[in-house]
């Protein structure tokens, strides 16, 4: 019986801060950019299956059943079959770069152990280079293969001897109780390895990232779980640059069969602020502070007329411009199967709040800002308040005439508010009394033009009457009450409106681009922390939990959710795995009996 097609989210993931691979549970390595996260694809099959590239290891077990777990507290990922005639599993990770000195070059390392019975494998490697638009010349002899593109030369090495095809390499070979055998992927710089230096490898990459993880200060309710959006936003850092990508992925459908289909392989300002928040709950000063030296370098180049970008590259350059991949057929018949994003050219003037609130809990909580800094944050303040009563795209990136989104008007306000209280906080020089007429203005603005004319609850847009779940950021930045009557009102109407059940739709309305979508997961965390705030505990612990179900069988959350629940978008997706390390922080803190209300962001 042919194998179903994976869905989305049946994957895991591993990565080594420059990178990241997906892993299909049963075994393939269908999805990698190499070398570095924005990069051209080496492996796409998740994007077209056969023709996209794909790193295949599988035993062969009758009717096996299939596990994916994680290494306790690191990204090294097991995949484990067990079937009645014997057992097998699969080691994943890429070294960490603290461990990358045990192999000397940048690779995937796959070991693959017998643990019952004689059992039988296929290795097949085809990678395809350039998003498949080019298929490498192959040679092998022994345990080492090297596949040689135009611009692009990477070598495999293994314990079993390899066999040279059209376009890949494979291996036939079979294990008893107790062996092993390994095949690493990386640059042509490789050295052959042993055993012995792949123990070594993995060994350092699991203490790596416990290292790491012991730095986390959060001790509640959902820890595991927790740590496990900790550890996969982690993977979306660039150790290099400081820079945090949205997502992993590019071209992974909204809607399967509709064009909804965007480059996530980039760091937008707003998403990149939100997960330096999330770093900063749990302990990790040191990702929030490189985050902040990167983005206060994007700063210092940029012009007055735009002092920052929505989005920019990994390293920090231009991101780059939105093209179509016509010979991709797209997952699950998707199509278009785009690469960069035409939303780095729009103006969004809420990435302005998300920003200088990173600014403001980074001096909170790390080293304070610079003079040079501080007249950055001057400039930026300075366009808000020249710009906050103009249209935009919105957080949702419409693409649509640009409209007045009460979210944009919240968030400027949230860059003026955040501005003026690091002044006070820190003695530093700025107009203060002009400054908070400002931001009151925008307060006098959003609570006459902003509400429902019949109902009186907020909407999403001036002079609108349609919802949008953006507005549930309004008291997790502290503009509302979370108890204001006002406020609860609109709470109740977006759970009438755009919830079913435990998913959350970001809006009903029309926004300039054919076909639906899915449930917006990051929604489902923000509307638990809403009800939360409100004090309605036992709602919000239902909602969190309807939540974490909608993660895959690794923890892991994709952007968005069919009807079914089953994962549709990018992923995994850095803002729904912050916005439940937000929620659950909240949460938690909630349901502790000595919890008293703490009104300072």
């Amino acid at each position: 019986m042919a194998e179903p097609p994976r869905t989305i989210g049946d994957r895991g993931i591993v990565g080594d801060l420059e990178t990241a691979a997906l892993v299909a549970r049963d075994g393939t390595i269908d999805y990698l950019c190499w070398p570095s996260l924005d990069s051209p694809t080496i492996f796409a099959d998740l994007l077209d299956a056969g023709k996209g590239g794909a790193f295949a290891l599988a035993p062969r077990l009758r009717e096996a059943r299939r596990l994916q777990l994680y290494v306790p507290d690191t990204n090294v990922l097991i995949t484990r079959w067990m079937a009645e005639e014997g057992s097998a599993e699969v080691v994943d990770l890429m070294p960490h770069p603290d461990a990358a000195a045990t192999l000397g070059a940048r690779c995937v390392i796959r070991r693959v152990s017998v643990t019952q019975g004689t059992v039988g494998f296929d290795m097949r490697c085809a990678p395809r280079f350039d998003y498949a638009r080019e298929v490498p010349r192959v040679t092998a002899e022994g345990g080492t293969a090297r596949f040689v593109g135009r611009d692009l030369v990477m070598r495999l090495h293994g314990a079993m001897p390899l066999v040279a095809e059209e376009g890949a390499v494979t291996a036939d070979f079979s294990l008893a109780a107790g062996d092993t055998a390994w095949f690493v992927l990386g640059d042509d710089t490789l050295a052959l390895p042993d055993s012995a230096a792949i123990a070594a490898a993995i060994e350092a990459t699991a203490a790596a990232w416990r290292g790491w993880l012991r730095h986390a200060s959060y001790k509640g309710r959902w820890r595991e779980q927790v740590l496990r959006s900790a550890l996969a936003l982690k993977l979306l850092t660039s150790r290099r640059h400081g820079s945090i990508a949205a997502a992993a992925t590019f071209a992974l459908p909204e809607a399967t069969g509709a064009g909804r289909n965007w480059d996530y392989r980039a760091t937008w300002i707003r998403d990149a602020s939100f997960t330096v928040y999330a770093f900063m709950r749990l302990g990790f000063v040191d990702e929030a502070e490189h985050f902040r030296r990167w983005a206060g370098q994007r700063v210092m180049h940029a012009d007055a007329a735009h002092p920052v970008r929505v989005m920019y590259a990994i390293d920090g350059s231009e991101a780059a411009d939105e093209q179509e991949l016509d010979h991709l057929a797209g997952h699950s018949g998707s199509r278009p199967v785009r690469i960069g994003n035409a939303a780095h050219a729009q103006t969004q003037l809420d990435i302005f709040g998300e920003l200088l609130d990173s600014t403001y809990l980074s001096n909170k909580y790390g080293a304070a800002i610079s003079h040079e800094g501080w007249q950055h944050v001057r400039g930026i303040v300075d366009f808000v308040i020249a710009h906050w009563q103009e249209p935009d795209a919105g957080i949702w990136e419409m693409r649509s005439a640009p409209r007045h989104f009460l979210h944009s008007r919240v968030m400027c306000w949230v860059a003026l508010d955040r501005a003026i209280r690091l002044a006070k906080k820190r003695s530093l020089p700025a107009p203060l009394v002009a400054w908070s007429e400002a931001r009151d203005a925008i307060v006098d603005d959003v609570w006459a033009n902003f509400r429902h004319p019949e109902h009186g609850y907020f909407v999403q847009e001036r002079g609108g009457t349609t919802l949008d779940a953006a507005l549930l950021m309004m008291p997790l930045v502290r503009f509302v009450s979370s108890t204001d009557p006002v406020w609860l009102r609109t709470l109740d109407a977006i759970g009438d409106e755009l919830r079913d059940d435990g998913l959350v739709y970001r809006y009903r309305n029309a926004d300039g681009l054919e076909g639906g979508e899915g449930a917006f997961t990051t929604c489902t965390f923000w509307y638990a922390e809403c009800l939360a705030r409100a004090g309605r505990l036992a709602e919000a612990q239902l909602m969190l939990e309807k939540g974490i179900a909608y993660g895959n069988h690794l923890g892991l959350f994709a952007e968005e959710l069919d009807r079914r629940g089953e994962a549709l978008g990018n992923f995994p997706q850095a803002l729904t795995h912050l916005a439940f390390i937000s929620a659950a922080y909240f949460l938690d803190r909630r349901l502790d009996p000595s919890y008293r209300p703490n009104w300072q962001p």
